[in-house]
Protein backbone atom coordinates (compact mmCIF):
# COMPACT_ATOMS: atom_id res chain seq x y z
CA UNK A 1 0.00 0.00 0.00
CA UNK A 2 1.04 3.33 -0.58
CA UNK A 3 -0.77 7.22 -1.07
CA UNK A 4 -1.29 5.55 -5.17
CA UNK A 5 -2.71 2.59 -4.64
CA UNK A 6 -6.81 3.49 -4.44
CA UNK A 7 -5.99 6.57 -6.74
CA UNK A 8 -8.78 6.49 -9.65
CA UNK A 9 -8.37 5.93 -13.08
CA UNK A 10 -8.11 9.48 -13.98
CA UNK A 11 -5.05 10.03 -11.72
CA UNK A 12 -2.64 8.25 -14.11
CA UNK A 13 -1.65 9.10 -17.38
CA UNK A 14 -1.86 5.76 -19.18
CA UNK A 15 -5.61 5.38 -18.08
CA UNK A 16 -6.35 8.56 -18.44
CA UNK A 17 -4.68 9.69 -21.29
CA UNK A 18 -2.43 7.83 -23.56
CA UNK A 19 -4.76 4.77 -23.30
CA UNK A 20 -7.82 6.51 -24.85
CA UNK A 21 -8.79 9.43 -27.05
CA UNK A 22 -8.95 12.12 -26.08
CA UNK A 23 -12.99 12.60 -27.70
CA UNK A 24 -13.45 9.94 -24.47
CA UNK A 25 -11.76 11.67 -21.72
CA UNK A 26 -13.44 11.44 -18.94
CA UNK A 27 -13.35 12.91 -14.92
CA UNK A 28 -11.26 16.14 -16.10
CA UNK A 29 -13.75 18.44 -14.41
CA UNK A 30 -15.90 17.88 -11.64
CA UNK A 31 -17.65 21.10 -10.80
CA UNK A 32 -17.47 22.94 -6.85
CA UNK A 33 -20.85 24.41 -6.85
CA UNK A 34 -23.98 24.27 -9.06
CA UNK A 35 -24.69 26.76 -11.82
CA UNK A 36 -28.49 26.87 -12.61
CA UNK A 37 -30.31 28.87 -15.00
CA UNK A 38 -31.73 31.15 -12.68
CA UNK A 39 -28.47 32.37 -11.67
CA UNK A 40 -27.34 35.44 -12.93
CA UNK A 41 -24.05 35.20 -14.54
CA UNK A 42 -21.99 38.11 -16.26
CA UNK A 43 -18.66 37.73 -18.18
CA UNK A 44 -15.39 39.58 -19.11
CA UNK A 45 -11.82 38.55 -20.21
CA UNK A 46 -10.12 37.81 -23.24
CA UNK A 47 -11.88 37.07 -26.95
CA UNK A 48 -12.18 33.30 -25.82
CA UNK A 49 -14.49 34.63 -23.17
CA UNK A 50 -17.02 35.59 -26.15
CA UNK A 51 -17.46 32.15 -27.11
CA UNK A 52 -18.51 30.83 -23.32
CA UNK A 53 -20.86 33.97 -22.57
CA UNK A 54 -22.36 32.55 -25.98
CA UNK A 55 -23.10 29.17 -25.02
CA UNK A 56 -24.31 30.32 -21.96
CA UNK A 57 -26.76 32.32 -24.05
CA UNK A 58 -27.64 29.53 -26.31
CA UNK A 59 -28.30 26.98 -23.17
CA UNK A 60 -30.96 29.58 -21.65
CA UNK A 61 -29.27 30.33 -18.86
CA UNK A 62 -29.25 33.65 -17.22
CA UNK A 63 -26.84 35.36 -19.37
CA UNK A 64 -26.87 39.26 -17.96
CA UNK A 65 -26.30 42.11 -20.64
CA UNK A 66 -26.09 45.49 -19.09
CA UNK A 67 -25.57 47.23 -22.61
CA UNK A 68 -27.27 45.40 -24.53
CA UNK A 69 -27.26 47.11 -28.69
CA UNK A 70 -29.23 49.68 -29.61
CA UNK A 71 -32.49 49.61 -31.30
CA UNK A 72 -31.73 50.30 -35.17
CA UNK A 73 -27.97 48.85 -34.87
CA UNK A 74 -28.37 45.77 -37.92
CA UNK A 75 -27.69 42.74 -35.88
CA UNK A 76 -24.83 42.01 -38.27
CA UNK A 77 -23.38 45.22 -36.81
CA UNK A 78 -23.61 44.64 -33.50
CA UNK A 79 -20.09 42.53 -32.67
CA UNK A 80 -17.68 45.14 -34.39
CA UNK A 81 -19.21 48.06 -32.21
CA UNK A 82 -18.83 45.72 -29.32
CA UNK A 83 -22.23 44.77 -28.46
CA UNK A 84 -23.21 41.02 -27.56
CA UNK A 85 -20.12 39.78 -26.44
CA UNK A 86 -19.62 40.40 -22.69
CA UNK A 87 -21.69 41.37 -20.00
CA UNK A 88 -21.08 44.91 -21.12
CA UNK A 89 -19.82 46.85 -23.69
CA UNK A 90 -16.02 46.86 -22.14
CA UNK A 91 -14.52 44.86 -24.90
CA UNK A 92 -11.98 42.44 -24.32
CA UNK A 93 -10.50 42.30 -20.23
CA UNK A 94 -7.23 40.99 -21.18
CA UNK A 95 -5.93 41.04 -17.67
CA UNK A 96 -6.82 40.73 -14.19
CA UNK A 97 -5.43 44.08 -13.04
CA UNK A 98 -7.87 45.63 -16.01
CA UNK A 99 -10.49 44.04 -14.39
CA UNK A 100 -10.08 45.39 -11.15
CA UNK A 101 -9.01 49.38 -13.30
CA UNK A 102 -12.36 48.59 -14.84
CA UNK A 103 -14.32 47.92 -12.17
CA UNK A 104 -12.39 51.17 -10.20
CA UNK A 105 -13.30 53.57 -12.53
CA UNK A 106 -16.91 52.78 -12.94
CA UNK A 107 -17.58 53.70 -9.28
CA UNK A 108 -15.08 56.95 -9.15
CA UNK A 109 -12.29 55.24 -7.28
CA UNK A 110 -9.95 55.66 -10.03
CA UNK A 111 -9.91 58.24 -12.89
CA UNK A 112 -7.29 58.12 -15.56
CA UNK A 113 -5.28 60.87 -17.02
CA UNK A 114 -5.52 59.02 -20.52
CA UNK A 115 -8.96 59.84 -21.49
CA UNK A 116 -9.21 60.09 -25.10
CA UNK A 117 -7.08 59.23 -28.44
CA UNK A 118 -7.61 61.85 -31.22
CA UNK A 119 -6.38 61.18 -35.05
CA UNK A 120 -5.68 63.68 -37.49
CA UNK A 121 -9.01 63.93 -38.50
CA UNK A 122 -10.06 64.80 -35.17
CA UNK A 123 -12.43 61.63 -34.53
CA UNK A 124 -11.92 60.43 -31.11
CA UNK A 125 -10.97 56.48 -29.39
CA UNK A 126 -11.35 55.63 -25.87
CA UNK A 127 -8.35 54.25 -24.46
CA UNK A 128 -9.79 52.06 -22.40
CA UNK A 129 -11.87 50.56 -25.67
CA UNK A 130 -9.76 51.18 -28.49
CA UNK A 131 -11.74 49.30 -30.90
CA UNK A 132 -15.51 49.73 -29.75
CA UNK A 133 -16.34 52.19 -33.18
CA UNK A 134 -14.55 51.16 -35.71
CA UNK A 135 -13.86 54.35 -37.19
CA UNK A 136 -13.68 56.11 -33.27
CA UNK A 137 -16.39 58.73 -32.31
CA UNK A 138 -17.00 61.90 -34.33
CA UNK A 139 -15.41 63.87 -31.49
CA UNK A 140 -14.37 63.69 -27.61
CA UNK A 141 -17.10 64.93 -26.30
CA UNK A 142 -19.59 62.11 -27.86
CA UNK A 143 -16.57 59.34 -26.45
CA UNK A 144 -17.01 61.13 -23.11
CA UNK A 145 -21.11 60.55 -23.28
CA UNK A 146 -20.85 57.08 -24.37
CA UNK A 147 -18.44 56.33 -21.68
CA UNK A 148 -20.31 57.87 -19.16
CA UNK A 149 -23.12 55.47 -19.59
CA UNK A 150 -20.99 52.69 -19.89
CA UNK A 151 -19.10 53.09 -16.65
CA UNK A 152 -22.59 53.74 -15.27
CA UNK A 153 -24.11 50.53 -16.39
CA UNK A 154 -20.70 48.24 -15.22
CA UNK A 155 -21.16 50.14 -11.54
CA UNK A 156 -24.58 48.20 -11.75
CA UNK A 157 -22.90 44.46 -12.87
CA UNK A 158 -21.37 43.33 -9.50
CA UNK A 159 -24.93 44.27 -7.72
CA UNK A 160 -27.06 42.49 -9.97
CA UNK A 161 -24.44 39.07 -10.44
CA UNK A 162 -24.48 35.83 -8.52
CA UNK A 163 -22.08 34.02 -10.91
CA UNK A 164 -18.68 35.93 -12.51
CA UNK A 165 -17.22 34.27 -15.27
CA UNK A 166 -13.55 35.65 -16.21
CA UNK A 167 -11.04 34.23 -18.84
CA UNK A 168 -7.20 35.24 -18.03
CA UNK A 169 -5.95 35.97 -21.16
CA UNK A 170 -2.71 37.52 -20.87
CA UNK A 171 0.35 38.48 -18.43
CA UNK A 172 1.59 40.90 -21.07
CA UNK A 173 0.24 44.48 -21.14
CA UNK A 174 1.12 48.20 -21.48
CA UNK A 175 0.69 50.84 -18.81
CA UNK A 176 0.63 54.56 -18.45
CA UNK A 177 3.54 55.62 -16.50
CA UNK A 178 1.43 58.42 -15.01
CA UNK A 179 -0.57 56.56 -12.78
CA UNK A 180 -0.46 53.13 -13.59
CA UNK A 181 -3.48 52.63 -16.18
CA UNK A 182 -3.79 49.63 -17.91
CA UNK A 183 -4.40 49.67 -21.63
CA UNK A 184 -5.97 46.90 -23.50
CA UNK A 185 -3.34 47.30 -26.83
CA UNK A 186 -0.53 49.29 -27.25
CA UNK A 187 -0.57 52.87 -28.49
CA UNK A 188 0.16 53.12 -32.04
CA UNK A 189 -1.20 49.49 -33.06
CA UNK A 190 -5.23 50.10 -33.16
CA UNK A 191 -5.23 53.64 -31.76
CA UNK A 192 -2.92 56.50 -30.50
CA UNK A 193 0.36 56.99 -30.77
CA UNK A 194 3.40 55.17 -28.45
CA UNK A 195 5.74 57.44 -26.79
CA UNK A 196 8.05 55.70 -24.53
CA UNK A 197 8.00 58.40 -22.07
CA UNK A 198 4.25 58.00 -21.83
CA UNK A 199 3.89 53.88 -21.98
CA UNK A 200 5.89 51.29 -20.84
CA UNK A 201 5.57 47.48 -21.11
CA UNK A 202 4.24 45.47 -18.23
CA UNK A 203 4.72 41.53 -17.89
CA UNK A 204 2.32 40.93 -14.77
CA UNK A 205 4.35 38.41 -12.35
CA UNK A 206 2.50 35.20 -10.55
CA UNK A 207 2.33 37.03 -6.97
CA UNK A 208 0.87 40.23 -9.53
CA UNK A 209 -2.13 38.09 -10.96
CA UNK A 210 -2.93 36.57 -7.73
CA UNK A 211 -3.14 39.46 -5.83
CA UNK A 212 -4.75 41.69 -7.95
CA UNK A 213 -7.74 38.28 -8.77
CA UNK A 214 -8.10 38.56 -4.82
CA UNK A 215 -8.55 42.25 -5.05
CA UNK A 216 -10.64 41.81 -7.68
CA UNK A 217 -12.89 39.03 -5.45
CA UNK A 218 -12.47 41.23 -2.24
CA UNK A 219 -14.38 44.58 -3.83
CA UNK A 220 -17.06 42.04 -5.43
CA UNK A 221 -17.74 40.53 -2.82
CA UNK A 222 -18.18 43.71 -0.54
CA UNK A 223 -20.92 44.61 -3.24
CA UNK A 224 -22.72 41.13 -3.44
CA UNK A 225 -21.40 38.87 -0.34
CA UNK A 226 -22.51 35.53 -2.36
CA UNK A 227 -21.35 35.94 -5.65
CA UNK A 228 -19.04 33.15 -6.86
CA UNK A 229 -16.50 33.13 -9.07
CA UNK A 230 -16.25 30.93 -12.35
CA UNK A 231 -12.36 31.51 -13.58
CA UNK A 232 -10.94 29.90 -17.03
CA UNK A 233 -7.56 30.76 -19.07
CA UNK A 234 -8.22 31.33 -22.75
CA UNK A 235 -6.26 28.79 -25.09
CA UNK A 236 -5.04 31.21 -27.26
CA UNK A 237 -1.42 32.05 -27.75
CA UNK A 238 0.13 35.23 -28.28
CA UNK A 239 -0.31 36.97 -31.64
CA UNK A 240 2.62 38.79 -30.92
CA UNK A 241 5.44 39.47 -27.89
CA UNK A 242 6.67 43.00 -26.41
CA UNK A 243 9.55 40.35 -24.87
CA UNK A 244 12.93 39.54 -26.45
CA UNK A 245 11.60 35.57 -26.41
CA UNK A 246 10.28 33.58 -29.34
CA UNK A 247 6.70 33.97 -29.11
CA UNK A 248 5.92 30.51 -27.96
CA UNK A 249 8.22 30.95 -25.17
CA UNK A 250 6.60 33.70 -23.97
CA UNK A 251 3.37 32.26 -24.59
CA UNK A 252 4.30 29.47 -22.85
CA UNK A 253 5.45 31.63 -20.24
CA UNK A 254 2.13 33.81 -19.53
CA UNK A 255 0.23 31.08 -19.85
CA UNK A 256 1.79 29.03 -16.94
CA UNK A 257 1.94 32.02 -14.74
CA UNK A 258 -1.93 32.40 -14.92
CA UNK A 259 -2.37 28.77 -14.62
CA UNK A 260 -0.57 28.52 -11.27
CA UNK A 261 -1.93 31.64 -10.26
CA UNK A 262 -5.43 30.54 -10.47
CA UNK A 263 -4.55 26.81 -9.12
CA UNK A 264 -3.17 28.75 -6.05
CA UNK A 265 -6.29 30.78 -5.81
CA UNK A 266 -8.95 27.49 -6.57
CA UNK A 267 -6.95 25.90 -3.66
CA UNK A 268 -7.47 28.92 -1.20
CA UNK A 269 -11.41 29.89 -2.16
CA UNK A 270 -14.21 27.54 -1.88
CA UNK A 271 -16.37 30.61 -3.89
CA UNK A 272 -13.46 29.67 -6.69
CA UNK A 273 -14.07 27.16 -9.67
CA UNK A 274 -11.63 26.91 -12.40
CA UNK A 275 -13.07 25.23 -15.67
CA UNK A 276 -10.33 23.80 -17.75
CA UNK A 277 -10.54 25.09 -21.05
CA UNK A 278 -7.32 25.72 -21.59
CA UNK A 279 -6.27 22.74 -20.91
CA UNK A 280 -9.02 20.52 -23.13
CA UNK A 281 -7.82 23.04 -26.54
CA UNK A 282 -3.76 23.47 -25.63
CA UNK A 283 -2.17 20.40 -23.86
CA UNK A 284 -0.23 18.07 -25.92
CA UNK A 285 -2.60 15.24 -26.02
CA UNK A 286 -5.12 17.06 -28.13
CA UNK A 287 -2.79 17.16 -30.91
CA UNK A 288 -4.08 20.89 -31.63
CA UNK A 289 -7.11 19.30 -33.41
CA UNK A 290 -9.43 22.07 -32.33
CA UNK A 291 -7.01 24.72 -33.50
CA UNK A 292 -7.30 26.29 -36.87
CA UNK A 293 -4.58 25.68 -39.35
CA UNK A 294 -2.89 28.99 -38.27
CA UNK A 295 -2.85 26.66 -34.49
CA UNK A 296 -4.03 29.90 -32.73
CA UNK A 297 -7.68 30.68 -33.30
CA UNK A 298 -10.19 27.61 -31.82
CA UNK A 299 -12.18 25.96 -34.47
CA UNK A 300 -15.62 26.12 -33.28
CA UNK A 301 -15.46 22.43 -33.47
CA UNK A 302 -12.97 22.68 -30.34
CA UNK A 303 -15.43 25.37 -28.34
CA UNK A 304 -18.17 23.49 -28.97
CA UNK A 305 -16.47 20.51 -27.60
CA UNK A 306 -15.08 22.49 -24.59
CA UNK A 307 -18.41 23.47 -23.35
CA UNK A 308 -20.30 20.56 -24.14
CA UNK A 309 -18.20 18.93 -21.44
CA UNK A 310 -18.82 22.28 -18.93
CA UNK A 311 -22.42 21.81 -19.43
CA UNK A 312 -22.53 17.86 -18.92
CA UNK A 313 -20.28 18.05 -15.73
CA UNK A 314 -23.17 20.24 -14.35
CA UNK A 315 -26.02 18.09 -15.63
CA UNK A 316 -27.25 19.81 -18.44
CA UNK A 317 -27.51 17.35 -21.34
CA UNK A 318 -30.29 17.98 -22.81
CA UNK A 319 -30.55 19.05 -26.30
CA UNK A 320 -31.11 22.44 -27.00
CA UNK A 321 -34.82 23.92 -27.80
CA UNK A 322 -33.50 25.83 -30.74
CA UNK A 323 -32.40 22.55 -32.35
CA UNK A 324 -36.07 21.35 -33.51
CA UNK A 325 -36.77 24.34 -35.12
CA UNK A 326 -33.90 26.71 -35.64
CA UNK A 327 -34.69 29.81 -37.27
CA UNK A 328 -31.70 31.10 -39.31
CA UNK A 329 -29.32 33.05 -37.63
CA UNK A 330 -27.36 36.67 -38.61
CA UNK A 331 -23.83 36.25 -38.37
CA UNK A 332 -22.73 39.45 -35.88
CA UNK A 333 -19.13 39.22 -37.60
CA UNK A 334 -17.36 39.02 -40.50
CA UNK A 335 -16.46 35.11 -39.36
CA UNK A 336 -18.80 34.10 -36.84
CA UNK A 337 -16.15 31.29 -36.11
CA UNK A 338 -13.73 34.02 -34.88
CA UNK A 339 -14.05 35.69 -31.62
CA UNK A 340 -13.23 39.57 -31.41
CA UNK A 341 -10.26 39.68 -30.60
CA UNK A 342 -7.80 43.05 -30.80
CA UNK A 343 -4.68 41.70 -29.97
CA UNK A 344 -4.92 40.04 -33.69
CA UNK A 345 -4.01 43.64 -35.20
CA UNK A 346 -0.25 42.66 -34.26
CA UNK A 347 0.00 40.46 -36.84
CA UNK A 348 0.53 42.76 -39.49
CA UNK A 349 3.29 44.37 -37.82
CA UNK A 350 5.55 40.85 -38.18
CA UNK A 351 8.06 41.19 -41.41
Amino acid sequence: MNPYSNKPSKAFWRSAVSDISMLEVQDLFTPRFEISKSMRISAAGSCFAQYIGQQFKERGYNFMDFEPPPLGLPQKMWHNHGFDLYSARYSNIYSIRQLVQTFARADGSFVPDEVAFIDEKGRARDPFRPAIEPNGFINEEELTLDREYHLQQINTMLDNTDLFVFTFGLTEAWECIKDGAILPSCPGTIAGTYDPDKYRFKNFTFSEVTNDAEAFMDYALKRNPDMKFLFTISPVPLTATATDDHVMVATMHSKSVLRAAIGELHKAYDNIDYFPSYELVAAHPMRAMYYKPNLRNVAMTGVERVMDLFFDAHGDTAPEPAEQSKPEQVSTHANEDDAVCEEAILETFGS
